[in-house]
Formats: structure tokens, sequence, C-alpha cells
């Protein structure tokens, strides 16, 4: 088994959902008692916060980067960012990596693809629904992103922030969400993604439309299946 090296703490409410999956997925495969070989290095949230919406996107490459040498100086086999947004800065952390690094976005692609769906919705920080760094690597998969309305966009972000990464989850900011969930169902979206990992925190299928695909989880469960079998 490979030892799986996580870059969390962005935030740490979602990176939680990272070591609870990976192990449960490895005791499953496994039996038993069975759970992962990993290491989490995780940063100080407020510290990489800051730095984004100053746009200083530069140093949170290097922090990042940093914290991966740490990792495989540790032992870790392999790396992963536990975030959509901060996967902005993934060619920064391979570029100094000796080891595997695992895309986000590509592990949600694979399970679009394994659905079988042709358009998905989009949901997440504003950096990851606008920037292309998130967006061209799904559209690399062959299939088409939809997201939200400015007005929209604006308000799912604004929830990621003040709400949930700390921690906070209100019904009313389900609701919207949900809302919103549904005005993308209503452009054709098959599924919607999940694509800031706090988000599966506050809404579940159960409460959407349409399947929704929680990018924290598969990103974790694929993370398990590559420790495992490579």
């Amino acid at each position: 088994m490979r030892t799986i090296g996580l870059i969390g703490g962005l935030s740490w409410e979602s990176t939680v959902i990272y070591y609870q999956v990976i192990n449960q997925r490895v005791r499953e495969r496994l039996g038993g008692s069975h759970s992962a070989n990993s290491l989490i290095w995780s940063v100080d949230y407020t510290t990489v916060e800051d730095l984004i919406f100053a746009g200083r996107w530069d140093e949170v490459g290097t922090m990042l980067a940093e914290a991966g040498e740490k990792l495989e100086a540790q032992g870790a086999e392999m790396l992963m960012i536990c975030s959509n947004t901060f996967n902005r800065v993934a060619e920064e952390v391979e570029r100094v990596a000796n080891v595997p690094f695992l895309h986000i976005a590509d592990a949600v692609g694979a399970e679009v693809d394994n659905r079988g769906m042709r358009k998905v919705g989009l949901l997440g920080t504003r950096f990851t629904m606008e920037e292309p760094f998130y967006r061209d690597r799904l559209a690399a998969h062959g299939f088409e992103v939809i997201i939200p309305g400015r007005a929209q966009r604006e308000q799912v972000h604004d929830v990621i922030f003040d709400e949930l990464v700390r921690g906070v989850f209100r019904d009313s900011s389900k609701d919207a969400y949900v809302e919103i969930i549904a005005q993308l169902a209503d452009q054709g979206a098959e599924g919607v993604i999940l694509g800031c990992t706090e988000i599966e925190l506050l809404v579940t299928d159960k409460d959407a439309p349409i399947p929704v695909l929680p990018s924290a989880r598969l990103h974790a469960e694929a993370a398990a299946e590559f420790a495992l079998t490579g």
C-alpha cells in the first residue's frame, strides 16, 4: 500500500472527509481493522485565504509545493491537494514532486464519465467556477460544464467563505443551493459537481433534484484506490 500525502487544512472541515473516506475505503477493500498509510500537512487556512483574496497565488503555490516536499520527505508516495480551489496551484506542487500527484478534477471527471453524463453543472468558489484551471481540466474528459448566473455564483461563493469553511451550516443556505441546482437542471444539467469540498457537508443527493457529485469523496476514493492498486 502506498503512503498517501494529503495537503489539507483547505479547510480542515473538508480534510476530515478525506481522512474518513480514505480509511473507510481501505477497510472495505482489505477487511478487518485495516486503515490507510497516510500523512497530512494541514496549513493555517486564514493565511492562504488572505493570500488568494489578495491575488498572491504565487505565494500559495510556493507554500503548498513546500508542503508537498515535506510530506514526500516523510515518506509520502503520492500527493493530493484536499481542495478544488487550491488545485489552481497543482502545477507548482507537481513540478517539485517526485511521486504521483492526483488532481481532484480528474477524479471528478472520471466519475462523470462513468455515469455517462454529457452535461453537468458546477458549484464552487468564484475561482473554481470562473477560472479555466478547473473547468478546462473537466472539459478534457469530454463533457459540457455549465455554471450559475453571476448573482447565483456570488451567493454560492459567499456561503462557502462566510459559513462553510467556518463550520456554519444554515438551512437557508442549503435551500438557496438547492434552488440554484434546480436552475442548472432546467438548463439541461444531468448532475451537479459540488466543486468545493465543503459543499457536500451542506447538500447531499437526497436534497437535490439531480445527482450530486461530491468532489472530496470522489477524490478521496480515487486516492485510496491508487494507494492500493496503482
